[in-house]
């Protein structure tokens, strides 16, 4: 069973120019559980209650209810949207949203025509199996994938590359015209050039995307222009996206495959495949080639090659600020609490109050959440390499409380899971902001480690999303400019629903009355209906 919107998986796809306001009318139909949309990358500017965040932003909206969310887009770029209540994306509830320049204004780069490609992963088993069996002890994980989608197609059980291995573990896809398991074709002409956009809506897999026989030159990633350079393939993690040029300058009597495949984890997913189709040739005439072969899931060197190419774009990318105000480091832990498998941040899982922090913070309702602020860094004894000698965390739903228009350093710190050897990729996505990712780096993060940040004519990029790598850490700086409550999460669809993330705070008595039919539930419903006032619309 699949979450869709209009009748449509993936939701519509979404156009607008910069400088556009957006009014998008969400009707809840599930009859038995709330819902809310998350615009991936816009930063809601002066509207933080349009952010689409549940227990944050807004109250969940209500089966039967409508929510009107309004916003104005104010940077051209690749991004989607996507349920943020619960592990609703993983259902399926994600769209395509697109902003192009401003009338009149123009790229860093030209191209003759361009495609979207929105990519996912799926499984059989329900979303609320699987949030049962993250919640349950003993602890049931959702394993691998069953499927990848590129813009909601894919095969299972069968593939569309046995025929180039005759010692195939699947049988090949019978194809003959309009199957649903049919892949994506990008029609093109020889001798042009085309942008392809790619986000990664995943909720587990860290992907790898190539296209047979071609580079591909990276010219966007999260919304911000980089410095073009060309690769073989590009590795892109939950919550980011990027946009790639390529030419069609291949023998123009093929066709040609573009793969997806698993990278981070021991592969059990096939690639998803699509098909470059260069006319006039006709979309059934297979590749001579096979696939392009996704690079080994565990070489590491080459994922932080790939990541430390991206820069920003001289002239559309300022350069951070000299110094920072504040650094909060952010120990990523798995562990337990009262049996359960949780994930947690410097110790401390977060749980999601029921009054929006929001509405909370603007009114002074400060019942609605813990008051004491959650801890800043943790024990210089703790051992990033081994499994927590105490593995006993606990709940908590405090919040950083960041001043205005201050400049803060985030030292994301990557450790060892509760089994020995072990630790995962983890990509943080942070609502409201774009933040400079300054660098990486291996094992824990030392005073001193500063110097990796100023490496020789590096331009720190602008991103919204950044992976720490296994046993590493990554350093963003970013500017507390835009008032409201935000998100700052593991985009892994599961680490979240098991606490990894915290919720960042600046400038919220600057903001006008927050609207109150974004209000209506907790202590702020409470409050408004004992005012007389009507909740939601």
């Amino acid at each position: 069973m699949v979450m869709g919107i209009n009748g449509e998986f993936p939701g519509p796809g979404l156009r607008a120019r910069v400088g556009d306001t957006l009014q998008v009318n969400v009707t809840n139909k599930l009859h038995t559980e709330g819902v809310v949309i998350h615009w991936h990358g816009i930063r809601m500017k002066g509207r933080p209650w349009a952010d689409g965040t549940a227990s944050i932003s807004q109250c969940a909206i209500a089966p039967g209810e409508t929510f009107l969310y309004s916003f104005t887009v104010d940077k051209a770029g690749t991004y989607f949207y996507h349920g943020h209540y619960g592990m609703q994306r993983s259902a399926g509830l994600y769209g395509s949203l697109i902003v192009d320049v401003a009338e009149g204004e123009k790229e860093p780069f030209e191209y003759d025509g361009e495609f979207n490609l929105l990519l996912s992963d799926w499984w059989h088993k329900s979303v609320h199996e699987q949030e049962v069996g993250l919640s349950s002890n003993p602890f049931r994980w959702i394993n691998e994938p069953q499927s990848l989608l590129i813009n909601g197609r894919g095969q299972y059980n069968c593939s569309l590359a046995s025929r180039y291995n005759s010692s195939a573990a699947l049988p090949e896809c019978s194809l003959g015209g309009g199957e649903q398991w049919a892949p994506n074709v990008l029609k093109v002409l020889p001798n042009k050039t085309y942008r392809l956009r790619i986000a990664s809506t995943t909720s587990l897999a860290s992907l790898n995307l190539a296209i047979g026989g071609h580079n591909v030159t990276v010219v966007e990633a999260d919304g911000n222009y980089v410095q073009p350079f060309s690769t073989t393939d590009v590795d892109i993690y939950s919550g980011e996206t990027y946009s790639v040029l390529f030419t069609t300058n291949q023998n123009p009597d093929e066709n040609y495959w573009i793969s997806v495949g698993v990278r981070g984890r021991l592969p059990q997913t096939p690639q998803a495949l699509a098909l470059v189709n260069y006319l006039p040739n006709h979309a059934s005439k297979f590749p001579t080639s096979p696939p392009p072969v996704t690079p080994q899931w565990d070489d590491y060197n080459r994922s932080k090659a790939f990541s430390n190419r991206i820069q920003g774009l001289e002239g559309t990318t300022p350069p951070p600020p000299a110094d920072y105000d504040r650094r909060i480091m952010l120990l990523n832990t798995q562990n337990t609490i009262d049996g359960l498998t949780v994930w947690a941040i410097n110790n401390v899982s977060l749980s999601f109050p029921p009054t929006p922090y929001l509405g909370a913070l603007k009114y002074g309702i400060k019942a609605a959440f813990d008051q004491t602020p959650p801890p800043d860094t943790f024990p210089d004894w703790y051992d990033i390499m081994s499994p927590p000698a105490n593995p006993n965390a606990t709940t908590g739903n405090a919040i950083y409380t960041l001043d205005f228009n201050s400049t803060v350093d985030v030292i994301l710190q990557n450790a060892n899971t509760l089994q020995p050897n072990d630790s995962e990729i983890h990509p943080w996505h942070m609502h409201g902001h774009n933040f400079w990712v300054l660098g990486y780096g291996d094992g824990k993060f030392q005073r001193g480690d500063e110097k990796l940040f100023e490496k020789a004519g590096r331009r720190p990029p602008l991103k919204n999303t950044a992976v720490i790598f296994p046993f590493g850490w990554t350093a963003l700086r970013f500017v507390a400019d835009n008032p409201g409550a935000w998100p700052f999460h593991c985009h892994i669809e599961p680490h979240l629903h098991m606490g990894m993330g915290v919720v960042i705070a600046e400038g919220v008595e600057f903001l006008a009355d927050v609207p109150r039919e974004t209000l209506s539930c907790g202590l702020t419903g409470m409050m408004f209906s004992g005012n007389g006032e009507e909740g939601h619309n």
